[in-house]
């Protein structure tokens, strides 16, 4: 989007949108830039330069934009109310033919902010010509990709707490329900299901809350900047700005037409919360394998294949965990586009738009497939309690029994511990099923109390310290969670 900040009073009659040799035209035939130019562009350029095929997305927040500058234009004297009228009718029926697949719209127009600005002024005529007083394609695209990420922050914040809500539902029905806990993929202490989930609403509720502390940076307003050093015209960017919800206008014109840490932001927000998600369904991955028989996905969220009809795959996770890669492809991209920059705008940043757009789409989608894996979730909670009992998962319970009862040195109770477990895997049974007296070979004076603690049940009950996964914790955690969502 090239550098535009035209004067008023730009004369011609409405005529049919063409192309008169020197670029892009307007509805008078006159090129929106071309009056430097002899020749025009070759077809090549004009493909390379055009970016309808993705900005036309923005025009609810071009034309949103639009008004509030022409009606902050009018109260400064700077156009007639008469003008002003006329060029929010004028907006209101181009949202209308736009949103009624009315609108052609054609490379040679360029963007977005063009085939608006065209179609205006082929309805009011002067009036439309009017209205790019005192501002450039700089600031208008800046303002409309604020206005569209600042959307996208609002509507991804509700998928989020749909997500979020199903997790904790989740959570609070199976807040009792044993499962292995894992490290390094292998059995390490027995926790809870829901206490297993709620690690998850902790990730992604910090995800939302990185979210909403973007949305802070997002929202201030460069229109007004102009092409990048401000325009000699009485404007009023604070009218502007409360006009569009932005919380204040941006201090400096350089930074507001160049500045897109914004989408830089925005875009690591989401690369975070997307290998959040990856994990997540990595392990509805592993639950649904016929090794873990954890969990079986449901019809809705499962595909079969083409030659073996037995199986079942959980293919919405994996395409969730496959997603990050595209989403924090964009991030990378953008950072690309953005490195080395020198101020304020070059065409680089017509770069910026379609890797956010398509980030958007992929991670509100990833949203919406776990949150349907989450309301569809069956877990089996049978098989996770079976697998919560192998590998010797209560030794660590083992070592604080000894710790607790008979005073040991936790290093000392670790050594005993290890010994114990030793035997038991040369007997081939677990620890709660060896004979005291096998145990009390390693320690003497360890005593048939020691069995209270040995059962996975007896050790998640036992696990009540602050974010520990004892079931009457993560049913107060699963409370809180409910009452924050609301």
């Amino acid at each position: 989007m090239s550098d535009q900040n035209n004067n008023t009073g730009q004369k011609g009659k409405a005529d049919t949108d063409h192309i008169n040799g020197n670029g892009a035209a307007n509805s008078q035939g006159q090129s929106m830039w071309g009056g430097r130019f002899g020749g025009g562009p070759s077809a090549i350029m004009q493909e390379i330069n055009a970016s309808i095929g993705f900005d036309k997305r923005l025009y609810r927040e071009d034309i949103a934009g639009s008004k509030a500058h022409s009606a902050m234009l009018a109260k400064a004297g700077i156009i007639s109310d008469a003008d002003r009228d006329a060029i929010h009718r004028g907006l209101d029926q181009v949202k209308a033919e736009i949103e009624a697949g009315q609108m052609e719209f054609r490379a040679e127009l360029e963007d977005i902010h063009m085939h608006v600005e065209s179609r205006l002024r082929e309805l009011v005529g002067d009036a439309g010509a009017r209205l790019h007083t005192g501002r450039s394609r700089n600031d208008q695209v800046a303002t409309d990709f604020r206005l569209w990420t600042r959307a996208a922050i609002d509507q991804l914040d509700t998928a989020y707490v749909e997500l979020l809500s199903a997790i904790v539902t989740n959570a609070e029905q199976y807040a009792g329900a044993v499962m292995p806990g894992f490290t390094h993929l292998q059995t390490a202490q027995p926790v809870t299901l829901g206490h297993h989930l709620m690690a998850y609403y902790e990730m992604l509720s910090r995800d939302r809350a990185r979210l909403a502390d973007c949305r802070k940076r997002v929202n201030e307003n460069p229109l007004g900047a102009a092409a990048l050093a401000g325009t000699s015209f009485p404007i009023d960017r604070h009218m502007t700005s409360e006009a569009l919800g932005f919380d204040r206008p941006m201090a400096n014109s350089l930074d507001a037409v160049s500045a897109r840490d914004f989408a830089l932001e925005f875009l690591s927000v989401l690369t975070i919360s997307a290998v959040h998600l990856s994990r997540l369904a990595d392990e509805i991955v592993l639950w649904a394998t016929s090794a873990f028989r954890f969990l079986k996905l449901s019809d809705g969220f499962s595909t079969g294949s083409s030659i073996m009809p037995q199986k079942r795959n959980p293919d919405a996770a994996e395409l969730v965990r496959a997603k990050v890669g595209r989403i924090m492809g964009a991030q990378n991209g953008l950072m690309m586009v953005m490195k080395g920059l020198p101020l304020a705008y070059s065409k680089d940043m017509q770069e910026d738009k379609e890797p956010v757009f398509k980030a958007v789409d992929d991670f509100a989608l990833c949203l919406a497939a776990m949150t349907g894996m989450m309301q569809d979730f069956r877990p089996d909670t049978e098989a996770m309690k079976r697998a919560a009992g192998l590998g010797f998962s209560t030794a660590t319970d083992l070592a604080d029994w000894l710790v607790r009862v008979l005073g040991l040195p936790f290093r000392d109770a670790h050594h005993v511990t290890g010994a114990v477990v030793k035997e038991a895997e040369n007997r081939g049974v677990d620890l709660s099923d060896l004979p005291l007296d096998a145990m009390q070979a390693v320690e003497p004076r360890i005593t048939a109390d020691v069995f209270n603690v040995l059962t996975v049940d007896a050790s998640v009950s036992s696990r009540t310290s602050f974010g520990g996964t004892a079931p009457a914790n993560v049913l107060a955690a699963a409370k809180a969670a409910k009452e924050s969502l609301k």
